[in-house]
């Protein structure tokens, strides 16, 4: 079972033998498109394009479960900035990632909220001191931003950098985690 608020990885076809909820849902960021199979997130889309929106269902039509009314009520807790961290179950076995991808992804797992850090760090904390790109890369296709925070890798010479859901939504989230830190320390 999957650990709550860590990159987890299901035996391969396990999470696929279960029937996904894909449901359409407000945010600040746009329409965000979620994927949940059982009580495991599994795909996060920031602003889907309308061929990406195929198989979701806008909110109002969706089967409602626990685990999307879960997953609902603690995103809207993080975009308020009453939430450091939505601590969801996840699973990115069914996205095909490769090892390397998936070490990527559990160090940029680790940068706290409000922190940054930069794509050549993230790099040389996986063994992989010379390839910022292949970081950059690999978090342009994050399966699931905002739990995986690949918003919070930046640019070394400053600028956010690129981002899954552009860069004016990196800014917003960037900026949400700061005011957030100053509510907490005012």
């Amino acid at each position: 079972m999957a650990e709550t608020g860590t990159l987890t990885s299901i035996s391969p076809g396990v999470v696929d033998t279960i029937e996904p909820t894909r449901v359409l849902v407000p945010s600040p960021l746009g329409t965000l498109g979620i994927e949940i199979r059982g009580s495991l997130v599994t795909r996060i889309l920031i602003a889907p394009e309308r061929h990406d929106r195929r198989g979701y269902s806008p909110l109002k039509e969706a089967s409602r479960s626990d685990s999307l009314d879960e997953a609902l009520g603690r995103l809207s807790e993080y975009f308020a900035a009453a939430r450091r961290d939505p601590r969801l179950d996840f699973d990115i076995g069914a996205a095909g990632l490769d090892d390397t991808a998936k070490k990527i992804l559990l160090e940029t797992q680790q940068i706290p909220y409000g922190s940054t850090r930069s794509y050549q760090k993230v790099a040389a904390a996986v063994g992989l001191a010379d390839s910022y790109r292949l970081v950059r890369s690999v978090l342009m296709a994050n399966p699931i931003p905002i739990l995986i925070p690949c918003h919070r890798v930046v640019a070394r010479r400053g600028g956010c950098g690129s981002y899954i859901g552009g860069t004016k939504r990196k800014t917003w989230l960037l900026k949400l985690e700061e005011k957030g830190l100053r509510a907490e320390s005012g």
